[in-house]
């Protein structure tokens, strides 16, 4: 029997962009669940122009609370969509400021940027998920993790 073994492929530039929520007082949901709604939109609006800069997505819950992986087609597009004045994110950002300044430490953000200048990925009999959901899905060619990323993870 042969495995599947499948990677990704990506040219061009890549940024990883993980922003997560924490949940400090659990038992406080009127001050932590505003937070948690308000990334949906944002991830409808970036879903519905693919010229904001967004690839994918993926969602991990852990015991603090949610993080989202987000992958990116420059780091340009990602802070320009930041500091876009017409899109979710920055009246949902202001919201947040005014409602933690009152919720007693009750939720917490962060957000952690990396700009990716090689990357390696190998999915074997996994669903298309990850980077390669964000890019594109192809059959391994070369069976090392230290051959796919010495040749910038191109197929």
């Amino acid at each position: 029997m042969t495995l599947s073994r499948k990677t990704h492929r990506h040219d061009g530039e890549l940024v990883v962009f993980l922003i997560g929520m924490t949940v400090n007082k659990p038992w406080r949901p009127d001050k932590w669940l505003p937070t948690l709604i308000a990334m949906p939109p944002m991830l409808r609006e970036l879903q519905k122009d693919p010229e904001l800069g967004l690839l994918g997505y993926q969602m991990t819950i852990g015991s603090r609370g949610p993080t989202l992986i987000q992958y990116w087609s420059s780091l340009e597009k990602l802070y320009a969509y930041a500091t876009k004045t017409d899109a979710e994110h920055r009246p949902a950002w202001a919201k947040f400021n005014r409602r933690a300044a009152k919720a007693s430490r009750a939720v917490g953000v962060w957000h952690e940027t990396f700009v990716v200048d090689k990357h390696e990925s190998v999915y074997v009999e996994a669903p298309k998920m990850g980077l390669a959901k964000a890019t594109e899905l192809v059959d391994v060619t070369r069976n090392s993790a230290r051959n796919r990323i010495t040749s910038a993870a191109k197929v």
